[in-house]
């Protein structure tokens, strides 16, 4: 037990974070590992794999590096945070570019790089640092009204989405804008933004449809399933209605074994299939106690770059999370997202610990922050100058 007495590195963070949370996404993971001994044995068999569990294997392995990730992250003061996140994102900025040139063409797109044998997603690297970036953007710009942090960051996300563009990803380029439109509308825009910037957003989904073939045919097949091959999603269907309310129990799933992608994007139907609608509640439940914690912590947040990193963060989990659970549903057309760690994918598990790491460190109680605040405020009733911190 660690006393709340206890001085070190340790103890403060264990006092100091939030423990539900913590709590809440080591949920997650345990999930993600019982799902992945459902769903992986069928693809490891259709792909030719002798060993059943590969991919359970390769989840755990991944998994452990994630959680010192988190833990590492959660460690890091907003300073430090907005430091790290700066270095990352032009680190993987530059990845997301070189897929351009140097990436595995899969299914007609560039979004890979291997490097030393492993095959790394840089975007989904990249996603957290650009929220980190675009919060310090927009807080800036309402604590010093004279900095032009809005129009900043305007050009960061013409940056980051015009390689995903030209991988093609759109489904990350719309997720990175719908968060980012989050955090504009958070900072305070102005009702034409909100039109102008909608109109552009409409106006370029109507384009890559127009223009883009796997887009047309995405949206077609969703508007009309008798306009195209819908043999993925009526699959993902089935495994639902076949799991009733309790499942068929592990192991025992049917559909599980001809579902593709059934580890990663589609984990979720096999999650119905075999444990039910009462375990994807639960999943969905807990998806939504880490979100509505997360922006109540925010909302609560008198620091702004805390506030819109806090809030963009959560928004950016909660939306994968949603898009992928809406997939599986039918509820949207089909794009391929992981859930947050529960399905299978490495640079997917890494990039989410280290997000959510960050979420963690600027959640976590700064009580020395709360007392300048508090002298802060004292100071301009008595007429005196404000306290700074050293």
């Amino acid at each position: 037990m660690i006393s709340r007495a206890e001085r070190t590195l340790v103890g403060e963070w264990w006092w100091t974070i939030d423990r539900l949370l913590l709590g809440a996404l080591a949920a997650l993971m345990i999930i993600g590992i019982v799902l992945a001994l459902a769903a992986s044995p069928p693809v490891a068999a259709r792909l030719g794999i002798a060993d059943p569990f590969h991919f359970v294997n390769r989840q755990v392995m991944f998994l452990v590096p994630a959680v010192l990730v988190l833990i590492a992250t959660s460690l890091l003061s907003p300073r430090n945070i907005r430091r790290l996140a700066l270095v990352l994102f032009i680190v993987f900025l530059g990845l997301v570019f070189a897929t351009l040139v140097a990436g595995a063409e899969v299914k007609g797109a560039r979004r890979w790089l291997t490097v030393a044998g492993i095959t790394v997603q840089p975007s989904e690297f990249l996603k957290p640092s650009f929220v980190i970036i675009a919060a310090w953007l927009f807080s800036e710009s309402v604590r010093r009204p004279e900095m032009p942090g809005q129009f900043l960051a305007i050009g960061l996300l013409g940056l980051v989405v015009t390689p995903l563009v030209m991988q093609p990803d759109f489904g990350q380029t719309m997720l990175v804008s719908l968060v980012w439109g989050s955090l504009f509308f958070l900072a305070g825009l102005r009702m034409i933004w909100v039109f102008g910037l909608g109109g552009l957003g409409a106006g370029g989904l109507f384009i890559a449809y127009m223009l883009v073939p796997h887009v047309t045919k995405r949206i077609d097949r969703f508007l009309d399933p008798d306009s195209g091959d819908t043999y993925q999603i009526d699959l993902a269907i089935d495994s639902f209605l076949n799991g009733g309310w309790f499942g068929q129990g592990p192991g025992e799933g049917t559909y599980k074994r001809v579902l593709p992608d059934g580890h990663t994007d589609f984990i979720f139907a096999v999650a119905g299939e075999e444990f039910g609608a009462v375990l994807c509640m639960m999943i969905a439940a807990l998806f939504a106690f880490i979100v509505l914690r997360c922006l109540n912590r925010a909302m609560n947040d008198e620091e702004p770059f805390v506030r819109f990193a806090v809030a963009g963060l959560t928004i950016l989990f909660g939306l994968q999370s949603c898009i992928n659970m809406m997939v599986n549903l039918h509820m949207m057309p089909a794009k391929g997202m992981t859930l947050p760690f529960v399905s299978y994918g490495g640079s997917s598990l890494l990039s989410l610990a280290y997000g959510m790491g960050m979420l963690l460190a600027l959640t976590r109680r700064r009580p020395r922050t709360a007392t300048l605040a508090e002298l802060e405020r004292l100071g301009t009733r008595l007429g005196a100058p404000a306290p700074r911190p050293s």
